[in-house]
């Protein structure tokens, strides 16, 4: 016998949290037991409530983004609710962060119901569930995990992100420029950028600056 799922969903969309609502409880084993609108409610809902699991969506009004949400929702005292992600987005930096905050589970938005039930399930149980297109992308930064730059190069990659020049960034760092341009060559290489904007919007994205 299947045990009927807990569900609170939190999307910023009054239509699509309406959607949502009246799909899910359309299954026997689905219970949705509340709704929210924003990051601080869906914290705050899902200490109260207690859900089985938290449907979220990952751009969410106000100061408070899904990503944020789900790190104090899995961060609460056990049995903490599974957080599952459901979102358009399926950027490998969205993957991570949802992944690195807690979420069990990550799906995309262009799912059939079939499959948003089953990962409901999956995801209740502490199961991971993943979109397809979600598990390719995980599976290829498993088998190609990125650049690695080394601590010096991690340095420079510092000093470029707060915008400085060569020579400040050798003054800071007590090194000559031309070892500071050395260093970006082989940073530039390994990012496969060829600008300074691009080599910091690039390590953002990866999540190589502190």
């Amino acid at each position: 016998m299947t045990t009927t799922v807990r569900l609170l969903i939190c999307d910023d969309h009054a239509v699509v949290r309406a959607g949502l609502r009246a799909l899910l409880s359309s299954a026997p084993d689905i219970d949705v037991v509340a709704e929210a609108a924003d990051g601080p409610t869906a914290v705050a809902l899902a200490g109260n409530l207690h859900p089985d699991v938290v449907l979220m969506d990952l751009q969410l009004g106000g100061d408070m983004d899904g990503i944020e949400a789900t790190r104090l929702i899995t961060a609460t005292a056990a049995p903490a609710p599974h957080v599952l992600v459901l979102t358009t987005y399926d950027t490998d930096a969205d993957i991570t962060r949802a992944i690195e905050a807690g979420a069990t589970g990550y799906l995309l938005k262009a799912e059939q119901p079939e499959e948003l039930f089953a990962a409901v399930h999956a995801a209740a149980t502490g199961r991971s569930a993943l979109s397809a297109p979600v598990a390719a992308r995980v599976l290829a930064k498993m088998r190609n995990p990125g650049p690695t730059l080394t601590a010096r190069e991690l340095d420079i990659l510092g000093q470029l992100a707060q915008g400085l020049g060569n020579r400040e960034i050798a003054r800071a760092l007590h090194i000559s420029e031309a070892t500071v341009k050395t260093h970006l060559g082989r940073i530039y290489d390994k990012l496969g950028v060829d600008t300074r904007a691009a080599a910091v919007a690039v390590a953002g994205e990866l999540r190589l600056l502190a």
